[in-house]
């Protein structure tokens, strides 16, 4: 019997043995190195393995509604819908296609990529604690809303100016009637971890029994310590009623003021905690929100969590938002900066070529890299030459020179001062493609097109010192 394959079935067939391959390298790798006593995996202790700790989270993505934060940033339909797709293809579970009351644009966004097809992803939108912030999303033919409200003093006296009954009202009355035109209703508390226990507590039965199926913190100014967030969501977990615990799953959004989002995401999933909020690259308002590849690639390989996460296209999708949102990506960017598994030549290169794992926390091919080495102005001469020896190359003395200054001369000939003319016009050049008007050029902008002077409260004087403390 002959059988014929076509290319597609062939490409098929070795992508599929690749990704075989490159999981069971994942699940093993640390494992292999512990049974030869090469390396001692602390991670793998039963004293440091938390007993809430789950088997599987969901990864949920917030580039549409936290990454488009970042000051200026645009993305068109067409990117918007190429990074969805791609988001689906890597394993995300639930993507938020942004929040339709915003204007009409991105209500017709929203609508528009509702409507494309997604293999496993599902999608939700954002909605305000309000009937027509609910209708948009409704409008749009969302499946899944995000109701999101504070319920801290701050916020309820100069943001929302309610009171907390109010607030309470109104946040019941919006998940009951999303619930009412069948749709899954997820709440978000804004600011939640700078909340009372006992008022997250109240608004999360509240809220649970409207019919909200997902309790989600939100630590709106990066504001906690991981053992803060470890406390938080315990006491959150262990306070909500039986009845509430057996129908609603706690999930977390935290953002990276201190640079502490991926530490305080893990830190939350330590303590049961199941649905993750993450962004690409960490993109979003101010610092930004725990970056998509490293909490998944921390839970896949340090904690052994099943994400549903293709590891191996986290790269790919990087830079694919990288380009849409024309902001460049960090080299020193953990999982996916350029630096992470680039090498120079060293002495040490025979010991890295036997065994990469000396310099690297794990093989770059599971989150779809490579290893990079090259020759550099630190790479010694020597070492040169002994590469060239082991290559059949005899080279004279006054060839060594020559090539030594080959590779030497383009750094050391480099005007430093003229690169750092470059670097700053390049960085010039990128803030001002990400700036906005400042509040003084807009009122000018809005005296010179009506003709008529605003009358602006005093807001430029600072409250006193006292206001702080």
């Amino acid at each position: 019997m002959q059988f014929l394959y076509t290319n597609w079935q062939i490409t098929q067939y070795v992508r599929l043995h690749r990704c075989w391959i490159v999981h069971l390298m994942r699940k093993t790798i640390f494992k292999k190195l512990e049974a030869q006593r090469l390396i001692a995996n602390y991670n793998r202790l039963r004293k440091n393995l938390p007993p809430k700790l789950p088997e599987r989270v969901f990864i949920r993505d917030e580039t549409f509604r936290e990454g488009i934060k970042a000051p200026t940033v645009f993305l068109t339909y067409v990117e918007q819908v190429k990074l969805a797709k791609m988001m689906d293809e890597t394993g995300v579970s639930i993507i938020n296609v942004g929040f339709p009351a915003l204007s009409e644009d991105d209500k017709h966004n929203v609508k528009r990529i509702v409507n494309e097809t997604f293999e496993k992803a599902a999608l939700t939108a954002s909605a305000q604690a309000t009937k027509s912030s609910v209708d948009a999303c409704l409008e749009c033919g969302v499946k899944e809303i995000t109701i999101e409200t504070p319920f801290n003093e701050l916020n309820l006296q100069y943001r929302l100016k309610m009171t907390k009954e109010q607030a309470l009202k109104k946040t019941v009355e919006s998940v009951e009637y999303a619930r009412k035109h069948g749709t899954t209703v997820d709440f978000l508390l804004m600011d939640g971890s700078r909340t009372p226990l006992d008022d997250i507590l109240q608004i999360f039965e509240a809220a649970a029994n409207a019919g909200a199926s997902k309790l989600a913190i939100a630590d709106t100014v990066g504001f906690l310590r991981p053992l803060s967030m470890r406390y938080l969501m315990a006491h959150v977990r262990d306070g909500l009623p039986e009845t509430v615990k057996k129908k609603v799953a706690l999930s977390v959004h935290c953002h990276n003021d201190f640079g502490l989002a991926t530490a305080n995401t893990l830190a939350a999933v330590e303590e049961g905690v199941t649905h993750l909020h993450t962004c690409i690259a960490g993109f979003g308002e101010r610092a930004g929100i725990a970056p998509f590849e490293e909490v998944v690639a921390a839970l896949e390989l340090l904690y052994n969590i099943d994400t549903g996460v293709d590891l191996e296209k986290v790269y790919r999708l990087s830079q694919s938002a990288e380009k849409a949102f024309a902001l460049p990506i960090q080299f020193h960017k953990p999982i996916i900066g350029e630096n992470i598994f680039a090498h120079e030549v060293e002495e040490q290169l025979e010991e890295m070529l036997a065994h990469p794992l000396l310099f690297e926390p794990f093989p770059p091919e599971i989150v779809g890299r490579e290893t990079r080495l090259f020759i550099g102005r630190n790479t010694g001469q020597t070492l040169i030459q002994r590469l060239l020896e082991q290559a059949g190359i005899r080279a004279s003395p006054r060839q060594m020179d020559e090539l030594f200054r080959h590779i030497k001369s383009p750094k050391e000939s480099l005007d430093k001062g003229e690169t750092q003319m470059t670097f700053y016009q390049v960085k010039r050049l990128l803030k001002d493609l990400q700036k906005g008007l400042t509040m003084e050029e807009f009122w000018r902008l809005v005296e010179t097109i009506t003709r008529q002077k605003p009358k602006l409260p005093e807001t430029d004087k600072k409250p006193p010192a006292s206001e702080y403390s």
